[in-house]
């Protein structure tokens, strides 16, 4: 006999947060080319860089956000959710990939330095810095929630420093002449954001491998649902994630009597509660049986 249970979660859609914090990256995108440009500055068109990536990961969060709502069907019967996951995969692969294109652009800098309009490049920044704070705002709270989400709000928060940095050359090369200082900007706000995107990558591709999740101990799961005294044992068990909010499982129960069909039903139900509130699986499918699947395979490791 097998069973599937769901617990449901609904949340709140967050993509109106998301296109709003779309076209506010664009508009700075624009003014610190335009700004870049005039003012010669490899980091303020390195944070323009940064930001025209963003504005497109940001987008890309927002339409998988809107097409991971849609219902499943029969041949996506698990739904659109990893959708999101393979958006926050990309947005983390692009924002590595402008980051080690700046490095070179840096290295060029270093050989041959060139004047900066320091000024202009003070002015821009401070207006980039100001957008982006009202950006991370704005995702703040949804942060935690979402990998998507989360991914573009690293992007964000890589940029505010960005620009903070930015800021602060703006000062040395109009104040002091330290032209240097700009691929220096350049290469310290790369190596920040490669640092922060190579953890969402993980994650995504923990995801789309079906690891088990990190806060999950196999062993220790397989022993507490062997505590129940009508089961013999539990094996073939897979755990994954669907996305970075839920959890599956599927596995075969082997019982220690031949039970009626209501005791099956109550004896599964006490499993599944006990998967939802000790190890937060809201969605599993159990086989259960008696004296089923010779040669069995569990992962729980011999004392």
């Amino acid at each position: 006999m097998s069973g599937h249970h769901h617990h449901h979660h609904h949340e709140a859609p967050k993509g109106k947060k998301l296109l709003w914090v779309t076209i506010l990256n664009l508009s700075i995108t624009i003014v610190q080319v335009i700004g870049g440009l005039i003012s010669n500055s490899l980091s303020l068109l390195s944070d323009a860089l940064h930001n025209l990536a963003d504005s497109s990961a940001i987008f890309i969060a927002y339409v998988a956000e809107k097409v991971g709502r849609k219902k499943p069907t029969r041949s996506k019967t698990f739904g659109y959710k990893r959708i999101e996951i393979l958006a926050a995969l990309f947005n983390g692969i692009v924002l590595i990939s402008v980051s080690v294109y700046l490095f070179f652009e840096a290295y060029e800098r270093f050989q041959n330095p060139e004047p900066i309009k320091g000024k202009l490049m003070l002015i821009i920044a401070s207006f980039g810095l100001l957008a982006n704070l009202i950006s991370v705002v704005i995702l703040n709270r949804d942060k935690a929630k979402n990998l998507n989400i989360k991914a573009a709000y690293m992007h964000l928060l890589g940029d505010t420093l960005s620009s903070v940095a930015v800021i602060g050359g703006g000062f040395a090369i109009w104040i002091l002449e330290i032209y240097w200082i700009d691929p220096v900007i350049t290469v310290l706000v790369g190596i920040y954001i490669i640092y922060h995107t190579w953890g969402i990558i993980k994650e995504t591709v923990d995801i789309l491998m079906q690891s088990t999740p990190d806060n999950i101990d196999l062993n220790k799961l397989e022993m507490r649902i062997q505590e129940f005294s009508e089961i013999e044992n539990i094996h073939h068990v897979h755990i994954w994630k669907l996305d970075d909010r839920q959890i599956h499982l599927e596995a075969h129960i082997s019982l220690n009597e031949n039970f009626t069909l209501k005791e099956i039903t109550e004896i599964q139900q006490k499993i599944e509660e006990c998967l939802y509130h000790e190890f937060g699986i809201s969605h599993n499918t159990l086989q259960v049986g008696y004296n089923c699947c010779d040669g069995n395979v569990s992962f729980i490791k011999n004392e």
